[in-house]
């Protein structure tokens, strides 16, 4: 990125701020759809060629309920709502060590809290702003110039465009984040696992539940999110000290290091090593985290997972986008000046974001034990479960009180 000098101004002839975001997962049509509602002109840009559909389920908790309430869309995520009836968790053999209902293990408020289909999530979010928002799918940012007025961008297209900021919401290998604040590396923290995630046939008559095997330092779990699917979720994750980078980026790679790990594993692991060879929706990645010291730089910003991915371990990635972009949004509503409002947005968010990434802890003990001590442990906890009322929600989930967001005249 090139930077020149020169009047800072926020706003193009139009008089609306001009804004690119970065990514149409869910924090980028989230944001959209905020900065849409204060009167900016969006465009969000997407590599891939159409909204995502699919993705393992997501969860929305504490704040980020009230963000979609805030939207509209509540009701129709309730009506999405998976409410999965179990969690089986088995032994090295197969054997069943406990069945537990699910809020006794992650929490909850109240059924306040909410599980749905990833794609579920996104094609409402798609539908909420596809009529008021610019959509370029099938392209991505090449180069960000950064000057007074406002930013160049050149897209991989070979379009050109000016935009007063440009907001990246593309993920925790955000390319965006890449460009502007250099490697990956600096800002990732590795927390000593991998996973793969794919989807397989439910052969095993499996209704809105998991069951999860482990033994120390692997799980596999088979998750069936409605009561008549026929595929299910599969998931692997697997203890490794270092993170195996350079098979990550090979496809062949992956599943080769997945096989291995595996070689051997009792239960249905077998038949899900298989089914993982063949599979065409494979996504296979480290458990982490993004720790950053600033989310901006200039008329950059990051949101959602590009800025702080507390990691699976947590189950707050969607809560954290959601939140962050209304806070980004409602902050860009209050200043007009970029940089005091990207300073509001990070003293408004930070906190939220570190009780919600210390969760790790707890999520990493709880469901994947390394050493046989600690498996034994997890196992004897799971047992107490069994005669336990719902675990309450932590308090992380709500930490954050959302500002009121003034409708615009």
């Amino acid at each position: 990125m090139t930077t020149r000098t020169g009047l800072t101004m926020d706003a193009g002839t139009s008089g609306k701020r001009r804004v690119l975001v970065s990514g149409a997962g869910i924090s980028g049509p989230a944001l959209a759809y905020w900065l849409h509602r204060s009167g900016c002109a969006v465009t969000v840009v997407e590599k891939a060629g159409a909204p995502r559909h699919g993705g393992y389920p997501i969860d929305i908790r504490g704040t980020a309920t009230e963000v979609v309430r805030r939207m509209g869309i509540l009701p129709r995520l309730r009506d999405a709502h998976i409410a999965s009836r179990r969690f089986t968790f088995l032994d090295a053999d197969g054997g069943e060590v406990a069945s537990v209902d699910p809020r006794a293990l992650a929490g909850g408020a109240g059924g306040q809290d909410l599980e749905v289909r990833r794609g579920d999530l996104a094609a409402l979010l798609h539908a909420l702003v596809r009529d008021d928002v610019e959509f370029l799918f099938d392209d991505s940012v090449d180069t960000l110039d950064q000057h007074g007025q406002g930013l160049d961008v050149t897209f991989r297209s070979g379009r050109q465009r000016t935009f007063d900021l440009v907001v990246g919401a593309d993920g925790m290998h955000s390319q965006t984040r890449e460009s502007v604040f250099g490697p990956e590396e600096r800002f990732h923290r590795y927390l000593g696992y991998c996973f793969a995630v794919f989807t397989m046939p439910n052969t095993f008559g499996l209704s809105r539940e998991l069951v999860m095997w482990n033994t120390p330092g692997k799980a596999a779990a088979l998750y069936a999110a409605g009561d008549d699917d026929e595929e299910l979720h599969a998931f692997l994750n697997f203890h490794q000290p270092e993170a195996p980078l350079g098979a990550l980026r090979d496809p062949s790679a992956q599943r080769e290091l997945v096989a291995r790990v595996y070689a051997g594993a009792g239960w249905e692991v077998p038949g899900m090593v298989k089914a993982l060879r063949d599979a065409d929706d494979l996504f296979c990645d480290t458990a982490a985290q993004i720790w950053m010291p600033r989310w901006s730089s200039g008329r950059v910003v990051l949101v959602g997972d590009a800025a702080y991915a507390p990691s699976f371990l947590t189950g707050q990635g969607t809560s954290l986008a959601l939140a962050g972009a209304y806070m980004l949004a409602h902050a860009l509503a209050t200043h007009r000046d970029h940089t005091a409002a990207f300073t509001a947005y990070e003293r408004g968010v930070r906190e939220f974001v570190a009780l919600n990434q210390a969760l790790v802890g707890k999520g990493a003990a709880t469901l994947f034990p390394v050493t046989a001590r600690d498996l034994e442990q997890r196992n004897a906890m799971l047992r107490d479960l069994v005669t336990l009322p719902a675990a309450p929600a932590p308090p992380a989930h709500s930490a954050l009180v959302l500002p009121e967001f003034a409708p615009v005249p």
